[in-house]
């Protein structure tokens, strides 16, 4: 294995244990924003995949790029819907006091 390889593997198990920590750590009342900002910035991650699908060489870069542009597009699609579900949850229901 090269050491581009494992370097970037050390990286993903540590950004992973971070990431973890870090959300297991934000309280309930933050959930809905900073779940609603992180889905916008996966946007990014679409533009990301679109540029891997049109500039990898062969079958195989674009299938992939392809694969790439769908999950993140699931991913974000899906993020908003739970958010926005969320959302519903803190509505007031007409007619009803406290």
């Amino acid at each position: 294995m090269s050491s581009e390889f494992i370097q970037g593997i050390v990286v993903f198990v540590l950004a992973s244990f971070v990431g973890f920590e870090v959300i297991r750590r934000v309280p309930p009342t933050l959930h809905t924003p900073l779940m609603s900002g992180a889905n916008a910035i996966s946007g990014i991650t679409i533009v990301g995949a679109i540029i891997a699908a049109a500039t990898g060489n062969g079958v195989v870069a674009g299938i992939l790029g392809f694969f790439a542009v769908v999950f993140a597009m699931i991913n974000v699609v899906g993020g908003f819907l739970v958010t926005d579900r969320m959302l519903e949850m803190f509505k007031k229901v007409p007619g009803k006091s406290r």
